[in-house]
């Protein structure tokens, strides 16, 4: 993260800074409109990744579907050629008449 860099002697001089620049009355104010910032942008960052792990999922989802489809027809293809061929090897029965 940004602020991991940045020591307490470097937050001092940001803050006299910004105390000079803006003011005694002002600093509050933009303390807060900072703050609130942050939350929304730490917000939107969120629910950025939440969408795009949810479309991830769906992605993968739609796949596997796909797959087990493909895997299903293949299935009763292999099961009708079974039913509708007859093994050479396999005796006829004969029916006696008497």
């Amino acid at each position: 993260c940004l602020m991991g860099n940045i020591g307490f002697p470097e937050m001092v001089l940001i803050f006299v800074v910004a105390l000079l620049v803006f003011g005694p009355k002002r600093l509050p104010e933009l303390g807060r409109s900072l703050g609130k910032g942050l939350s929304e942008f730490r917000r939107a960052s969120s629910d950025l990744k939440n969408s795009i792990e949810r479309e991830i999922e769906v992605s993968e989802i739609g796949q596997s579907i796909a797959e087990t489809q493909k895997a299903t027809e293949q299935a009763k293809s292999e099961i009708r050629q079974s039913i509708t061929e007859t093994p050479a090897d396999t005796p006829k029965e004969t029916v006696e008449s008497k």
